[in-house]
């Protein structure tokens, strides 16, 4: 379906009660739903002949401490066909369990692994939910807003025990101070010579 329009009615029409929202914005349609209507939904999506999204293209989080149901779970969808683009979301709490797409998507597995490791989402039946990009024994989940920016612990190499070694983050007060002023604004220090240079005159 080439009109963006009419695919938002034909959505609508056809999934009636397991979508909650449709908004056409930035010439893509942006799909909201709930966690158990995910497979339904991305099944009609991808098989639907007005529809044909066959290509996921990606899954990320956007985390909300502050509410109930802390995130928000994106689903990035192309019609190769139609040259069409879908964004799905739905909302979470913390410890919620996620039904995987690995069974309908296969390019899930790793997006889904992404997910796990970068913010701790789990996701039911998924074949090999391990972390993928930290190490082994890393704790935490680097992208949540709660996680501190230096980390929890450093791997260094140490030339004392001859290896790598993780030890907790010792940061240098020297580098707690930062210095916020635009270059071109010059520094404190040469700031205060110029302007006593300039009542010198």
């Amino acid at each position: 379906m080439k009109n963006l329009e009419d695919l938002e009615k034909k959505i609508n029409s056809e999934l009636t009660t397991k979508i909650k929202k449709t908004e056409i914005k930035h010439d893509q349609i942006y799909l909201e739903t709930d966690k158990d209507n995910l497979v339904d939904v991305c099944l009609f999506l991808k098989t639907n002949k007005d529809t044909k999204f066959r290509q996921l293209i990606d899954i990320t989080v956007v985390d909300y401490p502050e509410r109930n149901q802390r995130f928000d779970l994106v689903y990035l969808f192309l019609s190769h066909e139609f040259n069409q683009r879908l964004v799905l979301k739905y909302s979470i709490s913390e410890n919620e369990l996620i039904t995987s797409l690995t069974g309908i998507f296969p390019s899930s597995n790793w997006m889904e692994r992404e997910v796990f490791d970068m913010y701790g989402v789990s996701f039911k039946d998924h074949p090999d939910l391990r972390r993928i990009l930290t190490d082994y024994g890393f704790e935490g989940h680097p992208l949540r807003k709660d996680f501190p920016l230096t980390g929890h612990s450093e791997v260094r190499y140490s030339e004392d025990a001859k290896k790598v070694i993780s030890e907790p983050v010792k940061l240098e007060q020297n580098f707690r101070n930062f210095d916020y002023e635009s270059p071109w604004e010059g520094t404190k220090y040469i700031k205060d010579e110029i302007d006593g240079n300039d009542k010198k005159n």
